[in-house]
């Protein structure tokens, strides 16, 4: 049973990474299941025994990529926001072809959109607009401003838009965050 397992693992595998790899140099709309399958080294009908199409296995990557921002957010819940944006960035690092490839095709709207809403759940334990810096604020607004800011210093730094290597934009952003929440 373990070995049915472990091919199952390599297979989906082998078609996501298919799939980002195609994304670098290919248009989405222009990705068909075949170059999948040629790219992966699998059967068109394993990856239909996957995946109903090409939108199922990128929706199902981007809830994967999003369902592990959530576990290494909860398990740092006693972080620092510091300490916290450099696991983060991490992620980020060794994910960067993903995340690389979703920035620049046309799906970038729909990952940015779920990116953020994440991002805005995530900050929404930590905004206090009672009292501290934030007091008297809009709830939305200050929620909005910082998931915002948050993603676009994500966007900026996987498109190459700023120099600092990974630890030192995941340190400044988790001081601005400790700064303003």
């Amino acid at each position: 049973m373990a070995q049915v397992d472990r091919r199952i693992a390599k297979s989906r595998e082998a078609i996501k990474t298919a799939l980002v790899d195609l994304m670098a140099s290919k248009k989405f709309e222009h990705i068909t299941m075949q170059d999948i399958s040629d790219k992966a080294n699998v059967g068109r009908r394993t990856i239909y025994l996957h995946y109903q199409d090409k939108y199922d296995l990128l929706d199902r990557l981007v809830a994967e990529h999003i369902a592990e921002l959530r576990r290494i957010c909860e398990a740092a819940t006693e972080a620092s926001f510091a300490e916290g944006s450099l696991v983060w960035f991490d992620y980020f690092e060794r994910n960067a072809a993903f995340f690389a490839a979703m920035l620049r095709s046309q799906e970038a709207a729909a990952f940015r959109s779920r990116f953020l809403e994440y991002v805005v759940q995530r900050l929404d334990d930590y905004v206090d607009i009672a009292e501290g810096v934030n007091e008297g604020f809009s709830r939305e607004i200050v929620l909005r401003f910082l998931g915002t800011a948050i993603v676009g210093l994500v966007e900026s730094w996987l498109a190459g838009g700023l120099s600092e290597p990974a630890g030192v934009v995941a340190k400044q952003l988790g001081l601005l965050l400790d700064r303003n929440l």
